[in-house]
């Protein structure tokens, strides 16, 4: 497909139906999706970042100090994640894919949204905040199980209300130095090993069999349409690459600017809640569906 010539109006609901084809699509997302339910975007849409840079790789596993840091801002930021609900956003792609025009949902994301909003085939690239993951025995536990933990082991960390806290992405808030450094951090009850939450921080890799049954779901897919992600990291990337490679329409539900916008069909710089709204109702008053 050509790339689209940003310079012209943007494309409307119906344009980018047009494009998509008959499907079915594969579909990738970016945090620009989960801003609907109250979880913060990393990048504003000139790809700036809007918090201080999350935590690398190997300063986690480096670094005591670091995971003490993580786990400290990741306990207060846990209150806003929990309770974070899917929005319209993920709530119309589950109906897509319902109809058999969505394939399959590939996520950047680690909230597991999609998995609530009821979305069957979800290729979490970079995990679930909600596992946590020992890096000894390799047992995973529930993040709210964790969050029992610490509570046992700081009862003198006084945690903000909730109202107060200043959200970040990944679950975590912002806190300052002094308000964590006598947080302790609880070691795996199975060997005592170190916990980490079972994601893939910036700086590792996402393991092999999620890069390849994406690669496979991006092959069988007539189109790819990247919903609230502007790219930047290769990770997401990689995939419109392959798309656009194998002649398939790449489109965008984005507001700003993407790494792949040479390679786009169409982009609409929209709301993403509002923009999959609009597209779902369009699928439904065409009465557009595709065979189980």
């Amino acid at each position: 497909m050509p790339a689209a010539d940003l310079t012209t109006p943007a494309p409307d609901i119906a344009t980018l139906l047009a494009l998509l084809g008959a499907g079915p699509w594969a579909v990738l997302t970016g945090a620009g999706l989960s801003t609907g339910s109250g979880i913060p975007a990393y990048r504003d849409r000139h790809g700036q970042w809007l918090h201080s840079k999350p935590i690398q790789h190997q300063e986690f596993l480096s670094l005591p100090a670091m995971r003490r840091r993580y786990w400290a801002r990741s306990f207060v930021g846990w209150q806003t994640l929990s309770r974070a609900e899917p929005n319209a956003g993920h709530q119309a792609i589950a109906q897509l894919e319902a109809r058999g025009l969505v394939s399959t949902v590939i996520t950047q994301n680690v909230d597991s949204l999609h998995h609530q909003a009821g979305s069957q085939s979800v290729i979490e690239l970079h995990g679930s905040i909600a596992r946590v993951l020992c890096l000894s025995c390799q047992q995973r536990y529930p993040r709210a199980q964790v969050q029992a933990w610490l509570v046992a082991c700081n009862t003198h960390f006084a945690p903000m209300p909730a109202a107060t806290v200043q959200a970040a992405p990944d679950g975590d808030a912002h806190l300052e130095d002094q308000h964590y450094a006598a947080f302790q951090v609880p070691t795996c009850p199975a060997c005592q090993g170190v916990l980490k939450p079972d994601v893939v921080f910036f700086g590792d890799n996402v393991p092999r069999d999620r890069v390849a049954a994406a690669s496979q779901a991006i092959e069988s897919a007539s189109a790819l349409l990247v919903i609230g992600s502007s790219l930047s990291v290769y990770s997401g990337f990689r995939f419109a690459e392959q798309a656009h490679r194998l002649g398939k329409p790449v489109l965008a539900i984005n507001q700003g600017a993407t790494r792949a916008d040479a390679l786009l069909s169409a982009k609409l710089e929209l709301d993403c809640s509002e923009a999959l709204t609009r597209l779902l109702s369009t699928v439904l008053d065409a009465g557009q569906a595709r065979a189980p």
